[in-house]
């Protein structure tokens, strides 16, 4: 197959003009014309996925980070990301990323980890202003109110996660239904949240002051972003799966936060 054409099936579903302006989303490392067997799903492109990548035969990485966001100016190993890019150009392993196009489709990102934690009539939290339909994060609500711990419980072990953090939670506030959620980084659409009358947010990569932003009224929730865009992997898998069923994909087992916790 040609990367064209897994190029195409992944950008059906996530268009590459949905990318935030500042990213780097696409073909990364390889040409289109070229001919791939076998492709390996991962968060990022690491010096150990590049190894199960090779070990399994798999002769293209498809990620949802994009391993370059700035420009190099040389390769001299001095850095990870030049030495897998250096390494990917040397095994003829192409190297492609669906970012905030993968975050910002429908179905995308936020909604399938609204869908994990079994999330209904979900909208899209920030639209963006040439597609109502797209953009980032997601509000929606349980089927039943959960009290606030149990739910956060919840959210956890569903996720893996190891330490999870949390603001303080309102004093009138026994349990939470509506609930908002933005994968990655989203200090950005707390006031989104805020707006939407969400009880609790959930997101990655909140600072020390993010979590006094709730004002009495949300909970803050920061999961860990490893951990909310994870599920990346699924989503790649079950769209290349459902439109190319012929063609060989292996599920990261590499593919790992790089942060860890001293419990």
């Amino acid at each position: 197959m040609k990367i064209k054409e897994l190029a195409t099936a992944i950008e059906e579903f996530a268009p590459l003009g949905l990318q935030a302006s500042y990213d780097n989303s696409g073909l990364i490392v390889g040409r289109y014309d070229d001919e791939v067997h076998k492709a390996l799903l991962a968060v990022d492109v690491t010096e150990e996925v590049m190894d199960e990548a090779e070990r399994e035969g798999c002769d293209i990485i498809i990620t949802h980070h994009p391993i370059i966001f700035n420009p190099l100016k040389r390769f001299n190993s001095s850095t990870y990301v030049e030495r897998c890019v250096e390494r990917a150009i040397r095994r003829g392993i192409a190297l492609y990323a669906a970012h905030t196009n993968l975050d910002s489709t429908r179905e995308g990102m936020s909604w399938r980890v609204g869908r994990m934690l079994g999330i209904e009539q979900m909208s899209v939290l920030e639209p963006q202003k040439s597609n109502p339909d797209a953009g980032f994060g997601v509000v929606g609500t349980l089927p039943e109110a959960e009290e606030c711990m149990a739910f956060m419980r919840r959210v956890a072990s569903t996720f893996n996660v190891e330490a999870l953090r949390y603001s303080d939670i309102p004093e009138s506030m026994t349990s939470v239904r509506r609930v908002a959620i933005c994968t990655g980084s989203g200090h950005s659409l707390i006031d989104d949240a805020m707006r939407s009358e969400a009880d609790i947010y959930i997101t990655a990569d909140l600072k020390y002051n993010d979590f006094m932003l709730g004002e009495n009224r949300m909970i803050l929730v920061d999961i860990g972003h490893f951990e909310s865009e994870f599920c990346a992997i699924s989503i790649l898998n079950d769209v290349i799966s459902k439109k190319m069923c012929n063609f060989a994909v292996r599920k990261s087992v590499c593919s790992r936060s790089p942060i860890h916790h001293l419990l």
